[in-house]
């Protein structure tokens, strides 16, 4: 009984640290980051769930600056890895190298790549060849890397936020299906208010940014997703969530712009993401229940980048964004 209270009172410790810390949180990175809101917090979002994200958005929007002043908050390892055509997968996982040992004989040694770190930014990952996105799913999906058949465990927490240009798509190595299911969202970062650019301009040309006090550690952050995954769901809000996922699929019973537009739709990832991310977006508000509310604030970035359009839609001038708006329509939320 002893235990059972002790871990009732920790995952209570931990449920009002996740609430305080959001405050904490986007006040320093307020220091470096101007604007942003809805992307910082989906992107918040996936680090207490424990997900990857794909982040969209046009050269100059501070997208690696975000990413970096996140890990620095979390006091977490970062690593930056460019992704161009010629980019080879021992590139980022890591190679054997002949090394000579003290005793005049040689043996092989494995030297660890970027990938083994706590959070990679995966710069314009659509910029590199197939074999390569393939050894950085092997990292998404299994958390390790495999070299000359020996497995590599990657450090714990392990994230991967890759950035895609959507503007520039000459000499690019679109994605695969099965990769894209692996970011939990796709958080597009869009150009700011007149206001929030004419604040930038004015703190990035009169000052250095301030210093970003770490305020987590990496152990924090695992204690975290422990917590997120214990957070309760109505078995009705899971089902709503399920039905949102299925009727974006094509077939007999999908609804008719689903028909008319979508050529693939939302596999059973996009369900468990959208049942994860409403409990990780619960507790950062303090709740101890995620709400229909929590579901359909994320259906945007669980959803885009898993939902394929077809030639129609883009004849029809439709966009993913606006298929996922007619779904929260057409799908009947739960009785709450």
């Amino acid at each position: 009984m002893a235990e059972v209270v002790d871990d009732y009172e920790n995952e209570r410790r931990i449920v009002e640290k996740v609430h305080e810390s959001r405050g904490r949180i986007e006040r320093e990175l307020a220091k470096v980051i101007v604007g942003q809101k809805e992307a910082t917090h989906q992107l918040l979002i996936s680090l207490f769930a424990g997900g990857h994200c794909l982040i969209t958005g046009a050269p100059g929007l501070a997208k690696t600056l975000l990413v970096r002043t996140i890990a620095q908050v979390f006091h977490l390892d970062f690593r930056r890895i460019q992704f161009t055509p010629d980019l080879m997968p021992a590139d980022i996982t890591g190679t054997e190298i002949l090394e000579e040992t003290g005793d005049g004989r040689r043996r092989m040694q494995f030297v660890k790549g970027p990938i083994f770190a706590n959070v990679i930014l995966a710069d314009e990952i659509n910029r590199t060849p197939p074999k390569t996105q393939a050894a950085l799913l092997e990292a998404m999906q299994e958390h390790q890397v495999t070299a000359a058949g020996t497995r590599y465990p990657l450090e714990e927490p392990f994230f991967v936020l890759a950035t895609q240009n959507p503007i520039e798509m000459e000499g690019t190595y679109p994605l695969p299906e099965a990769q894209l299911d692996r970011f939990l969202f796709n958080v597009v970062v869009d150009y700011l208010a007149e206001n929030d650019e004419v604040a930038v301009v004015q703190q990035t040309t009169s000052r250095r940014a301030e210093k970003v006090e770490p305020l987590f550690s990496g152990r924090d952050v695992l204690e975290f997703h422990e917590v997120v995954r214990k957070v309760p769901i109505a078995e009705d809000l899971v089902r709503y969530a399920v039905r949102l996922a299925a009727a974006s699929r094509p077939g007999p019973d999908a609804p008719g712009f689903v028909t008319d537009w979508v050529s693939w739709g939302a596999g059973l990832r996009a369900a468990q993401s959208l049942v994860l991310g409403a409990k990780a977006r619960a507790l950062l508000a303090g709740r101890f229940h995620a709400s229909v509310e929590d579901v359909r604030a994320l259906a945007h970035p669980t959803m885009r980048h898993r939902v394929l359009l077809g030639y129609r839609a883009e004849a029809d001038g439709v966009t993913v964004d606006s298929v996922i708006d007619r779904l929260l329509e057409h799908v009947k939320e739960p009785i709450t």
